[in-house]
């Protein structure tokens, strides 16, 4: 259903400017081939989901951007720079921040002390008491180590410490796992104050209800490629197609 991957990424473009633009991305693990010349667009200022069943190559996606996975081939284009020779410190030096699904929170160190720990790449990113307004939660276990932080907090202070770093894009793997309703619904709120911000997002997540209440477009991922585009005002025509594609 893709030969529209060129034909998707002229549409956006005469929409808006694309921060991101992944164009044939294949990429491999050992003999393993996971993405199969993917390609999609992310729009500056939107919030952007990739959709799909597990296995279809999202986070492969994600890891692939941020170079974690060095056999990876095709153009992945962040501005006007070329990423896909680049390591995984200078592509986050060039303003891309990424929270992982495992959240990497350093146990050893408290919240302000794990807030702290990324270098800024660059101006305007959010001072410790912006992070604190918009987590509250972290401004009160501030001085707690990360072993005694729920999930949810977790979460939470993974998103943070991106958000200090200045970082243009920010690439979240399946922020709302595992959490209960009332934090996905604190995360939600996050995501949609970050997007009035003018932050650009591109949202890796099994959810599709709370990613149809963030994002302006969704790419649907099957077998290692984007399927399908749908736009935020083409949810209820092509509901049928995203049934078709995530079994909800």
């Amino acid at each position: 259903m893709l030969e529209g991957a060129t034909d998707m990424a002229e549409e956006t473009r005469q929409d808006r400017t694309s921060l991101l633009e992944v164009s044939g991305l294949h990429a491999y693990y050992g003999e393993s081939h996971v993405l199969h010349g993917s390609s999609f667009v992310v729009p500056e200022g939107e919030v952007v989901t990739l959709l799909g069943r597990n296995g279809a190559g999202k986070t492969t996606t994600l890891r692939s951007i941020m170079g974690m996975v060095r056999d990876r081939r095709g153009s992945i284009r962040f501005g006007d720079r070329e990423l896909i020779n680049l390591t995984s410190n200078r592509i986050a030096s060039l303003g891309i921040g990424y929270c992982p699904e495992e959240r990497g929170i350093f146990a050893s160190l408290d919240v302000e002390e794990n807030l702290m720990l990324p270098p800024t790449v660059a101006a305007g990113g959010m001072s410790l008491d912006e992070i604190y307004a918009l987590f509250p939660n972290l401004k009160e276990r501030r001085r707690s180590s990360g072993t005694k932080l729920s999930g949810g907090e977790q979460q939470m202070l993974a998103i943070g410490r991106i958000l200090r770093t200045g970082a243009r894009l920010l690439l979240l793997d399946e922020p709302t796992e595992g959490l209960a309703p009332v934090i996905v619904q604190q995360i939600h709120d996050v995501i949609s104050q970050l997007k009035e911000k003018d932050f650009t997002i591109l949202l890796v997540e099994q959810n599709y209800h709370f990613a149809a209440t963030v994002a302006d477009r969704h790419f649907i991922m099957e077998n290692g490629r984007v399927a399908e585009e749908v736009r935020k005002n083409e949810l209820e025509e092509k509901q049928d197609i995203i049934d078709t594609y995530l079994g909800v």
